[in-house]
């Protein structure tokens, strides 16, 4: 009964709420625009908040946001061709711009680019800048309110594109006034010029933003301060800022870290991410801001420089508790220093994940050694692993020690050579043992051996993973392993998502099973969902955090 009751719209409060359980899931939010009024006008905005993101081959939704342009712009677009395929805006159902509430600028020139790309070959750079600039027109003329903006600017494309759109931001602060979440991306050459007012126009009108991520790529030093001064003032203006992320080109973070410290945020700030930046300019102050941060819950060091004896010493002179949940390294420097890092924080830390970055020889491996013990030893609710190296037998202790804690797991191997191949043969013959019941997430790359292959399948049997991820980088073509994912996987229901694909090196092809219409049916018959290798991996580190 409460089942036809939510269908017939009687509902509406519990109605919605379910719908909105579904805000990533576009190909059900299809399906609910068809059941009826109700669940189309509860549906629609949710695909219409970002189309961009929704992975797709039909950027219909560009033609769509184009015909909202008043008759004299479109006369813009005549020589192109365009409006007269556009449909008249007084027939579309909704008021479609003023839903967006994400923007990614990247993502809306990859879109434009690729649309453009399917209407002429010669010469559309002036069709794309067109493109984009009438977008941002139609946004604000439709009173779109942001709720994310990401700004990224990194490539003189880029800088084409949309240098127009900061002249139009700042001509409406309604746009971005209520944002939230904020990116800012930049790499300025000689153009700071451009960005300067932009930054003052954020810091000035914009004062509810509770995430901001800082990734400034600078190369004249006589632009460094005022970006710098600016960005301190963008911090400082905030009232409910929960979240900041400092990104690896901000090279001199000394005067806006140092600004967390007295600022508005001190009782807000819960969440800092330091993504590849080098701790040196900022080591003297380490402790006095920690110190002054009340709420702060979870740290994540990605990657960064200078983890040595000093900024360890400056950890363990913390009064409030440091709290890392995340240790990306590459380079394994100080063990000793490591340990008393991880003797203070080491019941915190959640993902953790170890690369090489081409360090090679037996001193290296015994530091890696060693600090594997140190994390079997000191922490015990790492939940996130990433390694390109498995040969070292502490990996699978350590995956078995921590047991139901751990639930992501990606596993990289290349083919390089035959020793990538015995990596291989030893990840499948040793890691499927070792896997817990349960897992949010399994990623394998590996040149696969047919019969190493079995054994692990045969060996997870009883482990269920949510979403597996499988990539045989295979030297021949004749490695088929889709009938033992068949036998093993598909048809006693072990994962509820899956990406499976296979490289063949002799002509440079990826095979995707996605698009294998066939296949991807009888996946589902078993309840087994087949998707796209780059869209259920977990490529970005902010998907875990």
């Amino acid at each position: 009964m409460a089942c036809s009751k939510i269908f017939s719209g009687d509902l509406p409060e519990l109605t919605n709420e379910i719908i909105q359980h579904l805000r990533k899931d576009f190909s059900t939010l299809y399906s609910c625009i068809l059941v009826n009024r109700l669940w189309c006008r509860l549906a629609i905005p949710l695909l219409w908040e970002d189309p961009f993101c929704i992975p797709t081959q039909n950027y219909s939704y560009i033609e769509i946001y184009l015909s909202y342009l008043k008759e004299d712009d479109k006369e813009k677009f005549n020589e192109y061709g365009i409006i007269n395929n556009l449909l008249p805006s007084n027939t579309l159902l909704f008021n479609y711009p003023s839903l967006i509430k994400y923007l990614k600028t990247t993502r809306i020139c990859f879109s434009v680019e690729t649309w453009v790309g399917t209407l002429m070959n010669d010469n559309p750079e002036k069709l794309k800048k067109l493109v984009c600039r009438s977008l941002f027109e139609i946004f604000l003329e439709n009173e779109g309110n942001l709720h994310s903006f990401e700004f990224i600017m990194l490539t003189d494309n880029h800088f084409a594109y949309f240098n127009d759109t900061i002249e139009l931001i700042l001509q409406n602060s309604i746009f971005t006034y209520n944002i939230k979440h904020l990116t800012l991306q930049i790499n300025i050459r000689n153009n700071a010029m451009i960005i300067i007012p932009l930054l003052k126009f954020l810091y000035s009108n914009c004062s509810s933003i509770s995430s901001i991520v800082f990734d400034f790529h600078i190369t004249n030093d006589n632009n460094r301060s005022l970006i710098e001064k600016c960005l301190l003032q963008i911090i400082i203006s905030q009232h409910n800022l929960k979240r900041i992320s400092f990104g690896y080109h901000t090279k001199n973070l000394y005067n806006p870290f140092l600004s967390l410290k007295n600022s508005n945020c001190s009782n807000t700030l819960n969440t800092i991410i330091f993504n590849g930046i080098n701790f040196k300019n900022i080591i003297t102050i380490l402790q006095e801001v920690f110190d002054q941060l009340n709420v702060l819950e979870s740290i994540h060091i990605l990657y960064c420089d200078s983890l040595n004896s000093d900024f360890v010493q400056q950890i363990i002179k913390v009064t409030k508790p440091f709290k890392l949940r995340s240790l990306f390294m590459g380079e394994i420097l100080h063990i000793e220093s490591l340990q008393f890092l991880l003797q203070k924080c080491g019941d915190y830390l959640e993902n953790f994940e170890i690369l090489d970055f081409g360090y090679i020889g037996e001193i290296y491996k015994e530091q890696r050694r060693q600090l594997l013990k140190l994390i079997m030893k000191y922490c015990t609710k790492i939940r996130y692993f990433f390694s390109d190296k498995f040969d070292d037998i502490n990996i699978y202790q350590l995956i078995e020690n921590i047991g139901q804690t751990i639930t992501y797991i990606t596993v990289i191997l290349g083919i390089r050579n035959d020793c990538d191949e015995l990596l291989s043969s030893i990840v499948l013959r040793n890691l499927g043992q070792v896997l817990p019941t349960k897992l949010e997430y399994l990623s394998l790359t590996l040149s696969f051996n047919i019969s190493d292959f079995e054994i692990f399948l045969r060996n997870f049997q009883n482990t269920f993973i949510k979403k597996l991820l499988i990539r045989n980088m295979a030297k021949d073509d004749d490695k088929i392993i889709l009938s033992y994912i068949k036998e093993y996987i598909m048809k006693k229901k072990r994962v509820k998502y899956l990406a499976f694909s296979e490289y063949c090196s002799n002509d440079y092809t990826n095979r995707e099973l996605f698009f294998s219409d066939d296949e991807v049916s009888e996946f589902k018959l078993h309840n087994v969902i087949v998707q796209k290798s780059s869209v259920l991996c977990i490529s970005d580190i902010n998907d875990i955090i």
